[in-house]
């Protein structure tokens, strides 16, 4: 019989971790992901474990050809901060398993707060580009008086992000904050990812020099301009609807 899934962080420091985790985890859009690794990388954050999944399917990412886990934990060079990163999507039935093993982690250290940077597709306008919070009280005032930062006016919460949010609401977990944007697919929305590191700089004051992703965001731009462009050309050669492809583009 298959055992039951789990996640299990496993320590690769005795390092003391205490401060804020910044999650950033993989949905459509890769928002949160890539702004949490921009971040730990430009402000050269040091690995200190991983998690590993048991009785789940499980990645390896190459760079380079060396191989390394896909959830990440790291901490800032002064250990004040802390992220947790994954390339690897946790499924929506797996989110109780993943945030036993983070809960089970989290006993361990001295971490006092989450904040969970969840950028998803909903229907927006093109005006309606924004970072919204989801907070608990405790994390509310800690974080968010005296800030811009607006609150989500609705929706519901799925996956880990729900599930982290419901154990800070029932106090097991620290206080919690989910930041939501809308995120385009294709991916990776470096747009989004630009965003949550504003975010950063408004609510935890971390300064990131965040030119290099503002390039590769208009790069990528470029590139969708420029085959919506091929697009509309070879659809007016050959006739409506000849490609299939949706109309819809989200207000990219």
């Amino acid at each position: 019989m298959a055992s039951d899934p789990a996640y299990d962080v496993i320590a690769e420091s005795d390092e003391p971790l205490e401060g804020p985790l910044l999650v950033g985890l993989s949905n459509v859009g890769l928002a949160g992901l890539t702004a949490i690794d921009y971040l730990v990388t430009h402000l050269e954050f040091e690995q200190v474990g991983h998690v590993r999944a048991r009785g789940l399917p499980d990645i390896t990412p190459v760079e380079d050809g060396v191989p390394r886990h896909p959830m990440r934990v790291y901490a800032a060079p002064n250990a004040d901060y802390c992220a947790l990163l994954s390339e690897l999507f946790v499924p929506v039935w797996a989110a109780d398993a993943f945030a036993d093993g983070i809960a089970e982690w989290l006993d361990s250290t001295e971490i006092d707060e989450l904040a969970v940077f969840h950028g998803i597709p909903y229907p927006h306008g093109p005006d309606e580009h924004d970072v919204f919070s989801v907070a608990t009280p405790a994390y509310r005032d800690r974080r968010l008086d005296g800030t811009n930062v607006s609150p989500a006016s609705g929706g519901v919460l799925d996956g880990v992000a729900g599930e982290l949010t419901a154990r800070s609401l029932d106090g097991e977990a620290p206080p919690l904050g989910a930041y939501v944007t809308p995120s385009h697919p294709p991916g990776p929305d470096l747009e989004a990812s630009l965003r949550y590191l504003d975010l950063l700089r408004t609510v935890y004051g971390l300064e990131i020099d965040d030119d290099q992703l503002r390039e590769r965001a208009a790069e990528l731009q470029r590139y969708y301009a420029e085959l919506a462009d091929r697009m509309a050309t070879l659809e007016a050669r050959e006739g409506p609807g000849s490609q299939n492809f949706p109309e819809d583009r989200m207000f990219m």
